[in-house]
């Protein structure tokens, strides 16, 4: 008898994850590994947020917090989305999570049910099919290009629904192709879904502060559609706060309150201490803050660099990003080429060939659902993006 359950069997190891350690495996090995496979900012997280942690030890807040976050972080999220966004959220409406991972996954889980059809444009962040097959969903992946800067039309979206459509997921900006949808293309999207009176959204907006083309738009803004969208939100990848596992969503209260009872069962609240140093970082306006200012314009800097460096390599098709910190270019080119008897066959291959060939760790695209592109991340420093684009070019020009 199989001892795990086939939930667990049939589920992904999320690829991200499992690239980055083996990056830091071969690392420990004494390999000259540099990672370009994982999402986290290379910054480190603000120093009032910080000093706020420390005082929420020295004030006790060692307690179990209230489920849905505390009351305090609730209302300054929610001024958050007011000040930021134009969106509102009461605090009621906000449920606080152990980052936006979770935060996603109980928006799927009390939204979903067998059988229920999730629209997922590709390419898309590796989690959200998984989340949707736990519920017991099934995923409806709507294929963008790369010369439509990887992003769904409403026409696509149109023909993509049915009777059996629950939701739609998408991020922007986007994990893994760094765009974003203007306001004018939300508009296009909102539109759609109003026709669909049982069609929801999940916005996923974790990168909303590594913008690089303006005002961040979120698609809750539009009226016809709020009362059926979730905006998720965090603090991970805009304040550089990663490890300190906080999420949030802002959702019509009867999601809001569901989420809220599948978190009292699962993990309770999330860290007191985390969410203390997160009512800092709600208060501080992006508009102004240097931290965040700071982080976005060296993000800017490395972006202009790889990309000029990556389109210094023959084959490559690339698009500039507009937001996030990574870029997907399509290496399909490669494909059916071999170096010392290995045949790159797909994103995969290359991936591999690409980090024991290079020493340069990539995550393949079919991670994203695109087999023709490898996501790389510019979150490090602009002499190891240097290193990483010379070794990359160097091993390719090796492939024949």
């Amino acid at each position: 008898m199989e001892i795990l359950s086939n939930r667990i069997l049939n589920m992904a190891e999320s690829e991200t994850l499992a690239m980055t350690a083996k990056a830091r495996e071969l690392k420990a090995q004494g390999k000259d590994v540099i990672s370009l496979s994982i999402g986290e900012p290379d910054f480190n997280t603000p120093d009032e947020v910080k000093e706020a942690a420390k005082k929420a030890i020295d004030d006790n807040f060692t307690h179990y917090p209230p489920v849905p976050g505390y009351q305090d972080l609730r209302e300054a999220v929610s001024a958050k989305f007011l000040r930021d966004n134009g969106l509102e959220y009461k605090p009621e409406q906000i449920v606080v999570s152990t980052g936006g991972k979770q935060a996603l996954y109980q928006v799927v889980q009390v939204l979903v049910n067998p059988g229920d059809e999730v629209i997922i444009p590709t390419p898309y962040w590796v989690s959200y099919k998984e989340f949707v097959r736990l519920a017991g969903g099934t995923p409806v992946y709507v294929k963008t290009t790369l010369e439509n800067d990887f992003k769904v039309t409403p026409a696509q979206l149109e023909a993509a629904i049915t009777p059996k459509t629950k939701l739609i997921m998408f991020s922007s900006p986007s994990n893994p192709t760094g765009m974003l949808y203007s306001r004018e293309e939300l508009k296009g999207i909102a539109e759609v879904v109003a026709k669909h009176e049982n069609l929801f959204v999940v916005s996923d907006e974790i990168y909303e502060h590594i913008n690089f083309v303006g005002k961040h738009q979120s698609i809750a803004q539009f009226p016809e559609v709020k009362e059926r969208v979730v905006t998720v939100n965090g603090v991970a990848k805009g304040f550089a706060m990663t490890g300190w596992r906080i999420g949030f969503i802002g959702a019509p209260l009867v999601i809001a309150k569901a989420c809220n009872k599948l978190q009292g069962q699962v993990t309770s609240a999330t860290c007191s201490i985390a969410q203390k140093a997160t009512v800092k970082a709600m208060l501080m306006d992006p508009a102004n803050s240097p931290d965040i200012i700071n982080m976005r314009n060296i993000f800017l800097q490395r972006r202009d660099m790889v990309y000029k460096l990556l389109c210094d390599i023959p084959g490559l098709k690339v698009r500039m990003p507009q937001g996030a910190f990574y870029f997907f270019p399509d290496c399909s080119s490669y494909y059916g080429k071999s170096f010392n008897g290995k045949k790159i066959e797909n994103s995969t291959d290359m991936a591999f060939y690409l980090l024991n060939e290079a020493n340069v760790a990539t995550v393949m695209g079919s991670a994203f659902g695109d087999d023709s592109c490898i996501r790389l991340s510019y979150a490090t420093s602009e002499d190891l993006l240097r290193e990483a684009l010379r070794r990359i070019k160097e091993a390719l020009a090796q492939l024949k």
